[in-house]
């Protein structure tokens, strides 16, 4: 038995997504994953458009301003209870 087997690497390319990420002050948020870069790109710009779409009425209601940003993230360390984050970040009133 003179044969080499070769082993897998344990962190797998397909436990990498990429994160449309939300800031308000020091709160992040992870607002949505994609398989690919380009994909959550286009999530943040549409997501940015939205904001400032928006931004009278956030200014009127005091909300705060969520920033998005975009970062590769394991699969792993997404929080268990994670959920998709709405446009504007916030729901009810509070940033979630």
């Amino acid at each position: 038995m003179s044969e080499i087997i070769a082993f897998q690497r344990t962190g797998r390319k397909d436990d990498v997504v990429w994160a449309v990420v939300a800031t308000v002050g020091r709160a992040l948020r992870i607002a949505e994953i994609y398989p690919a870069r380009p994909a959550a790109m286009a999530d943040r710009d549409w997501r940015e458009q939205q904001v400032r779409a928006y931004a009278s009425f956030l200014r009127q209601t005091r909300q705060p301003v969520p920033r998005y940003s975009v970062a590769p993230i394991r699969r792993a360390d997404l929080p268990r209870a994670w959920r998709p984050l709405p446009a504007l970040g916030f729901l009810r009133g509070q940033f979630i």
